[in-house]
């Protein structure tokens, strides 16, 4: 086998769900220290995070990625185990192949080969790696790492995160930003009676359906050239005690705003409780801001370094995009980093047989390589 599908088969075999680094963090870091660099283990809670870097000073260019992964789903549902990579029909298949095993490994040998090749480069590299990307609160992962380098005062000026972001084929699409997150948990207050006495009791679904209407129609904004419209989804209901003859006195949902720079979470929060006071909700709610969007100029040095490396090594010119979900580069872009995410195709991440096309995992160290050698070479 190859460095690279070596490595990735190595991480996939490792049942690192969310937040157990499954030894993924130790076999890493003695691997690059083998090859000099300085690796640091900070570990909040149950999270392992690993900062690895080679050189000193600036310019500092890190390579971003996680090493947990969502849990398989029914096992008996793969063709081959999960936990198990198997190589057909061109393809490696395993829980993390796509999302994003084969792009860590792909940055741990682009690394590898980078300072074998530059020992003495200029600056920085560096490879930050978590094991809580894919959990839902995130706390203790980059999130807190990049706490740890406003404290510390490390620095980093280019970040290349290494999610699976392109579409059909290797390099069609590149983040260069992505929209902030905005949920929030709303608790409507009612009164519990039955439903053949409703004058003795107030229905808090009756109550909030008409401001959940409005907010559900809102145009919140139009977008502008970096993103698109401010999205607003509402994820979950509860309510209800299960009996059908009983009014609940309370029901509880879960929505969450996607939103650009057209907007801001401020003037989206203050919005919806607006709505919600004109419509008389007696609630209580609960806001989490997880990101704000972030985007990285058409100017950048590093969104044009990738651009011109897809179209070399790709033959393919990359599509600049700031959709998707969230990654953790929202983290990292606040620290004054241009981000840009670039990595295999999307189309079986978080899926039964979950795959990365062997000649893409063969390129990704070529790409990473590139990209690295153009800005520190």
């Amino acid at each position: 086998m190859s460095e690279v599908l070596d490595l990735t088969c190595e991480l996939i075999r490792r049942r690192s769900l969310t937040p157990d680094d499954a030894g993924c963090m130790a076999m890493i870091a003695a691997r690059l220290e083998r090859k000099g660099f300085h690796c640091e283990h900070l570990r909040y809670g149950d999270v392992a995070n690993l900062w690895a870097t080679h050189g000193s000073g600036s310019p500092v260019l890190a390579f971003l990625g996680h090493i947990d992964v969502v849990p398989s789903g029914p096992e008996q549902e793969w063709t081959s185990l999960p936990f198990e990579p198997t190589v057909r029909d061109g393809k490696l298949y395993g829980r993390g192949a796509a999302d994003m095993k084969s792009g860590v490994a792909a940055m741990v040998v682009a690394l590898e080969q980078f300072v074998a090749a530059h020992p003495h480069h200029p600056g920085t590299v560096a490879l930050l790696l978590t094991s809580d990307e894919e959990g839902p609160v995130n706390l203790d992962g980059v999130r807190r790492v990049a706490q740890h380098f406003r404290e510390t005062g490390q620095r980093i000026d280019w970040c290349v995160v290494g999610e699976p972001s392109s579409k059909e084929s290797l390099g069609d699409l590149i983040r260069v930003g992505r929209r902030g997150s905005l949920s929030f948990r709303l608790t409507v207050h009612g009164i519990q009676g039955h439903v053949a006495y409703p004058d003795l009791a107030k229905n808090p679904i009756h109550a909030l359906t008409p401001a959940l209407a409005e907010l559900a129609v809102t145009r919140w904004d139009d977008g502008n050239a970096d993103f698109p419209p401010t999205t607003f989804q509402v994820s979950n209901i509860h309510g209800g005690t299960g009996a059908l003859n009983v009014i609940p006195g309370s029901v509880v949902i879960d929505a969450n705003f996607r939103f650009g720079t057209a907007s801001s979470a401020t003037s989206l929060r203050e919005r919806t409780e607006t709505i919600l006071k004109r419509h008389g909700v007696d609630c209580a709610i609960d806001w989490n801001l997880s990101g704000e969007p972030f985007h990285s100029p058409e100017g950048g040095k590093l969104r044009k370094v990738v651009i011109d490396v897809c179209r070399e090594m790709c033959g393919i010119e990359p599509q600049p995009s700031t959709g998707g979900g969230t990654s953790d580069g929202r983290f990292i872009a606040p620290l004054g980093a241009e981000v840009v995410e670039i990595g295999p195709v999307n189309a079986t991440i978080h899926k039964i047989d979950e795959c990365v096309a062997l000649d893409d995992l063969e390129r990704l160290p070529t790409i990473h390589l590139a990209i690295a050698e153009r800005l520190l070479g």
